[in-house]
Order: C-alpha cells, then structure tokens, then sequence
C-alpha cells in the first residue's frame, strides 16, 4: 500500500520520501526508475527522535512536507486476544500507534502552516472504528490513535491543514481488485483532494 501511495502521488508531481526501518533503498531505485522524484530515510515509528529526524532530514532533502501518510504495519503482539494480551503489549501499541504519529505530526505540523496547507491521514484496520477481543492491542491503540486525530482535524483545519482517518475493514491483498494497494492509494489521493469530513471507510464494516 505504502510503495502505491507514494506511485499515485508522485504521478501528480509530488516529489516522495519513504520511511521505513530499512530506509526503502530498493522502493526508492524504482520509483527513480519510473520518473519520481523518491528518496529513502531511516525510521522506526517507535523511536520518537528518530523519526522526527528523518522527517526533518527529508523535508531538508526534498523540500516542506506538504503530506503525510502514517500507515505501519502492527506488531503481532498488537494482534493477540484480550485475556493474552499483557500491559507490555498494550503499551507497545500506544507507543507504535499513538506516540508515533503525534511525534510525526509535530514534526511536520509547523512546515504545512507555513505553507497554509498540508494533509494528514492515518490509515487503520477496522478495529479502530469498532474494538475486536480478537486483536486487542490495536483496539486499544488505534481508539486512541483516532481521539487524538479528530481532536487535531478540528484543531488545525483553520490553517488549511486537513487531517483524515481512512479505515480499511478487509486484508489488504493484491489479488482483490478492491483491497489491493493501488486501490486504497487511490482513496488516499481522493481525501487529500477532497479533504471533506474525518472518518472514511474503504470498503462497509462488515457486521458484528
């Protein structure tokens, strides 16, 4: 999903930076290859310093972060049944998907109201809109990864800085002419051109 966002986007002239713990090498090679503008940076959402400093070293190398789209993949941990579930496990979880996105947001924030524009979005399984036992790290993470976004849509929309949540019930899959990476990437392109309302969903909630 992430390598499909940063397609879309670069197909509309934006120039990329990709972050992973790897630092996205490779994705980078290819996304040159076909005429974007992509460099790679080392991150991991759990560390706050880092992160923030490779969002300040691509902003440096590439120009004012003008989106950001936070979308890690969850621990296994984050994924484990309730009464399985200890305090290591959900604090884990805050960190990756709380911590991390405040401690991104806060390193970008300043650059897009200099701007007067920017887009936010948070892209999250269905546990953020309705808790599941089933993976209970990421209920608990991602309810309160969704507060502090809609908290900060209302916040910083008066500077012309929108902030979405787009909620992704099903497997992101290839094979699903629905799902697949460049269909969501497509959704994301939509909210930031948009940039109407908070919550979206990429395919219904299926019922409990």
């Amino acid at each position: 999903m992430g390598a499909a966002v940063a397609r879309r986007f670069g197909r509309e002239g934006f120039a990329v930076a990709l972050l992973s713990r790897s630092g996205a090498g490779d994705l980078a090679g290819e996304l040159t290859a076909e005429g974007i503008t992509a460099r790679g940076f080392a991150a991991d959402v759990r560390d706050r310093t880092r992160l923030a400093s490779a969002l300040a070293d691509a902003a440096a190398a590439l120009g004012p972060i003008e989106v950001l789209q936070y979308s890690p993949i969850p621990a296994r941990e984050f994924l484990r049944p309730l009464l399985e579930t200890t305090h290591d496990d959900l604090a884990a979880a805050v960190e990756f998907s709380l911590h991390g996105p405040v401690a991104a947001v806060q390193q970008v924030l300043p650059g897009m109201r200099d701007l007067g524009r920017g887009t936010v979005v948070l892209v999250n399984g269905g546990s953020a809109a309705r808790p599941n036992p089933a993976v209970a790290g990421t209920s608990v993470a991602f309810a309160a990864e969704s507060a502090y976004a809609r908290m900060l849509h209302e916040v910083v929309g008066p500077d012309g800085v929108y902030v979405g949540q787009l909620i992704v019930p099903r497997a992101i899959r290839e094979d699903d002419p629905v799902t697949n990476g460049p269909a969501i990437a497509e959704h994301v392109w939509s909210l930031h051109r948009s940039r109407e309302g908070f919550r979206h969903f990429h395919t219904p909630l299926p019922d409990a």
